[in-house]
Formats: C-alpha cells, sequence, structure tokens
C-alpha cells in the first residue's frame, strides 16, 4: 500500500514524538508499504521519511517547486513529484494514496486531516484515516470535534470515519483492515 502520512514539519519537536513517528515509518516499510508524504527533511515528515530509509521503503516526496528553494526536502527520496501549488500537493497525495496517518503537527496538518475527513464525509474518499494520538497530542482537537456532534454542526457519523490511537501496531493494523464502507454515508440528509 502506498501510506500518505501528514505531519509537522517543525524543527523544535520533543525526542519522543520523532522517534514513534520513525519507528512508525520503519515498520510500515517492513511490512512492504510505500511512503507518500510532503518532502520536508525535518520534523514528523522527515522522521517518518528516515523510518522508511531504514525499513527499506520506496519513498515518493510531493512538494511544489518552491520548495526547491530552502534546504528542506528530504534528499534519500526515491523519487519526487513537484505539483505547482500546495492545493495540487494535496490533491496528488489524496489521489495517489491507499491510507492517511495524520501524526502531530500544526496547522498545515490540520488542514491536511480535515480535507481528507470531509472528503471521506462527503463520500469522495474511502480509504483508511488514522490520527496517531501521540501523547495525547489531538485530544483537544478530537474533544472539538465531539462537542461540535453534540451542538450538531457537525454529522454524528463523522467520528466513525476515521480510528484514533496512539498504538504503531494498531496504526498499522488500521491502514492494512479498515475498509470503511462508503455506501453508508448519506451526507445529504
Amino acid at each position: 500500500m502506498v501510506i500518505c502520512v501528514f505531519g509537522s514539519s517543525g524543527t523544535e519537536i520533543e525526542k519522543n514524538y520523532i522517534d514513534q513517528t520513525e519507528l512508525l515509518g520503519e515498520k510500515l516499510a517492513k511490512r512492504g508499504h510505500s511512503l507518500m508524504f510532503g518532502g520536508g527533511k525535518n520534523g514528523l515528515m522527515g522522521a517518518a521519511a528516515r523510518g522508511f530509509t531504514k525499513g527499506k521503503g520506496h519513498i515518493t516526496g510531493v512538494a511544489p517547486e518552491f520548495f526547491k528553494a530552502g534546504d528542506v526536502l528530504y534528499k534519500e527520496c526515491d523519487e519526487f513529484v513537484w505539483p505547482e501549488s500546495m492545493r495540487d500537493r494535496k490533491k496528488y497525495m489524496e489521489d495517489n494514496s491507499d491510507a492517511f496517518i495524520i501524526t502531530p503537527g500544526g496547522i498545515g496538518t490540520y488542514e491536511e486531516f480535515l480535507e481528507v475527513l470531509t472528503l471521506k464525509q462527503l463520500a469522495r474518499l474511502s480509504k483508511p484515516i488514522v490520527v496517531f494520538n501521540i501523547n495525547g497530542f489531538f485530544d483537544k482537537l478530537l474533544s472539538v470535534i465531539d462537542d461540535n456532534v453534540k451542538d450538531g454542526f457537525v454529522r454524528a457519523q463523522t467520528p466513525e470515519l476515521f480510528k484514533v490511537t496512539a498504538d504503531i501496531d494498531e496504526v498499522i493494523n488500521i491502514v492494512e483492515t479498515d475498509n470503511y464502507d462508503i455506501n453508508k454515508i448519506r451526507f445529504y440528509d
């Protein structure tokens, strides 16, 4: 499977987040999976890529041309795709991945997670989405989603469209076995 990993590109992240994400990448690669990610060398993006390198997995970086100007890209990618914009970057990853793992990150990571979740809610995507909740990082965001369900702003079925775990082996199990029936989604009523 081609696994898309979204996550931080920050340079000042606690070591535990880095270590957990790198180990996840290594285990996924050793199970024969490939990585598709934003191409960054830092943060959890870089950690996932280093893990895939250790596990001898195939790595595809997807980064807009303007990223070439800085020293932010993971040079050991097996291939790079150079879309024109950030939007085209996400679209490419959405279309060419078999599953999504959301690791801790900032505004860009939240946006990527919410976009694939929205697409799944609209029955435009049926791929597994797993929130890798290291150290409870996403607890506040998940609470906001739950509150919005209670208040009627988010459909009650939305939390069923993704899985949440802090366990690496469970993340892998979910991406390999989750097959949410997209026909269950009713977004017009």
